[in-house]
């Protein structure tokens, strides 16, 4: 009989075939489709593997293994005594990608700094609008058109950001995707030959592989960038398969179909350890998963309901019944491993009889709602249909009907932003940059609301202390106002607090080079291959 080899299977025989000598082809089992390829655009992690850290490169980047930002496209970078001038100086000799559809005539320069900026911030900027609906997440709900005051050319190599206010996670902010620097010439080309979309189809970065081919929820090509500021990579040819199935992507690792996979199901990880094929990472995730209420909408809008709601929710279920001991049952909103993490916070306890009690006391009867699903495996919740349906009959013991409504996922991240979105939303968060603004800010400010802000709560008691912390100038004054922000967002419910998650990575035994990171990343510099 005759087995029919997948395209994955299918590089992976050829690699065999030809020798260790010739192409060596990584294969990643990857979880999901990239929303698509300007990581400026986006919020994803699945996103973020597929585009930014494979394609492109920031001015900062984080040490293997940290949220520590160093160099990257900047080789070094000065700060004045008030806080409010960063001057970084650029990498000299930095070339971009020259790809089938674009070849470079000039090196990196300023000039690809400050676009890469502008187009985010200025909406006179011709690419601000580029792509339908595009709101810039990051920059927007990050409040960086109101920190900016000026991106400047000082030379060719040496760019100068100019703030309004201090920013104490500035340099962490910047070494995040949404930062990462475009090519302003290619830019110009698509726009001069009315071809602009192809911008977010055909990504060209500086970054060690160049994009080849996507064949939509299927397969994505890259090869190693020859031209490379870091060195070419060991590895010639990068492909994510796009495996949607946990179990599938199981099958396809034991087979030898794929190098890598993320988020495998709790139920196969202590199997994995003992295939003698396989090795398995671990750490703890630096993450959240949430059940984010819309605060705008009757009768969520009352704090009482939400309180009573998460009171009806038995979290601990949801962690033995859908991790099986790999995650923790979560009470803030950033995890126990993050500095200001508030251990002081009293979690609400589940107790049925007392949500109900609330809930009649609200006025609240017969409430039927919607209870969001994700499609897909992420760090925070590797099943969260299942999770869905143990809330809708934890819902049910108090009266409240749930129906459980998904969407493809990059619809679903689109759907759920709404201010009139309908019911409550499970999403989850892994932090960018180890910054506990990362998370209280981006996902519960209110510059947030109506993108990252999927509770679209706006709180300014909360919405302060988050402000003040970016402008203080030690973390002790930091942590203190952190741990503040922490007791009004318990005390208001915008969220149940889920789970934080550990992390695990399953991988052959032949990869090398692989570092995990404490962001969640699947980052493949650096990476090899040995049989």
């Amino acid at each position: 009989m005759i087995r029919k080899l997948t395209f994955a299977a299918a590089l992976l025989a050829a690699t065999a075939l030809t020798g260790a000598a010739h192409a060596k082809t990584f294969v990643f089992c990857s979880e999901a489709s990239p929303e698509g390829f300007d990581p400026g655009i986006y919020t994803a992690g699945t996103t973020f593997d597929a585009a930014a850290h494979t394609v492109y490169n920031g001015l900062l980047q984080f040490k293997p293994g940290t949220t520590e930002p160093v160099a990257a496209l900047a080789e070094s970078w000065t700060i004045s005594d008030d806080g409010l001038q960063y001057t970084f100086k650029l990498r000299p000799g930095v070339k971009f990608q020259t790809t089938e559809f674009f070849t470079p005539t000039r090196e990196l320069n300023a000039d690809d700094v400050i676009f890469s900026f502008e187009r985010q911030w200025k909406a006179e900027n011709p690419w601000n609008k580029y792509v339908e609906g595009a709101s810039w997440e990051y920059f927007a709900g990050m409040g960086m058109g109101e920190l900016l005051d000026k991106v400047e050319k000082v030379d060719d190599l040496t760019v100068k950001f100019t703030l309004k206010r201090k920013e104490a996670p500035f340099l962490a902010n910047v070494a995040m995707p949404f930062a990462y620097i475009m090519s302003k010439e290619y830019a110009d080309k698509l726009q001069a030959d009315g071809k602009m979309n192809q911008m977010n189809q055909q990504p060209l970065g500086t970054g060690p592989f160049q994009f080849v081919a996507y064949q939509q929820d299927a397969v994505i090509r890259y090869k190693a960038n020859p031209d490379y500021w870091g060195g070419k990579q060991k590895i010639d040819d990068l492909v994510f398969a796009i495996t949607t199935d946990a179990s599938v992507r199981y099958q396809k690792l034991k087979a030898g179909e794929c190098h890598l996979m993320p988020y495998p199901n709790p139920a196969d990880v202590a199997t994995m350890k003992t295939d003698p094929n396989l090795k398995v990472a671990e750490q703890e995730g630096l993450n959240v998963a949430y059940l984010a209420y819309n605060t705008t909408q009757a009768p969520f809008d009352k704090v009482e309901v939400r309180k009573a709601l998460n009171m009806a929710i038995n979290k601990q279920a949801i962690v033995d019944g859908v991790f099986q001991g790999l995650a923790t049952a979560a009470k803030n909103p950033i995890p126990p491993t993050m500095w200001s993490y508030n251990n002081a916070v009293e979690d609400d306890k589940y107790d049925p009889e007392a949500a109900k009690k609330m809930l009649a006391d609200a006025g609240v009867k017969d409430l039927s709602m919607k209870v969001w699903a994700m499609p897909v495996s992420r760090p925070y919740m590797v099943n969260a249909r299942r999770a869905a349906e143990l809330i809708q009959a934890d819902l049910d013991k108090v009266g409240v009907k749930a129906e459980i409504v998904s969407y493809e996922w990059a619809e679903y991240l689109d759907k759920s932003k709404a201010k009139d979105r309908d019911g409550a939303v499970i999403l989850g968060w892994t932090g960018d940059n180890g910054d506990p603004d990362n998370f209280l800010d981006t996902l519960l400010g209110c510059d947030a609301v109506g993108g990252n802000n999927r509770a679209q709560w706006c709180n300014k008691e909360f919405d302060d202390l988050v402000t003040k912390a970016k402008e203080a100038s030690s973390q002790e004054e930091r942590t203190k106002l952190y741990e503040e922000a922490q007791v009004i967002f318990k005390k208001e419910a915008p969220w149940n607090t889920l789970d934080h998650s550990l992390s695990v990575v399953p991988m052959r035994k032949g990869v090398e080079g692989f570092t995990q990171s404490p962001l969640g990343d699947f980052k493949f510099d650096g990476v090899d291959i040995v049989e």
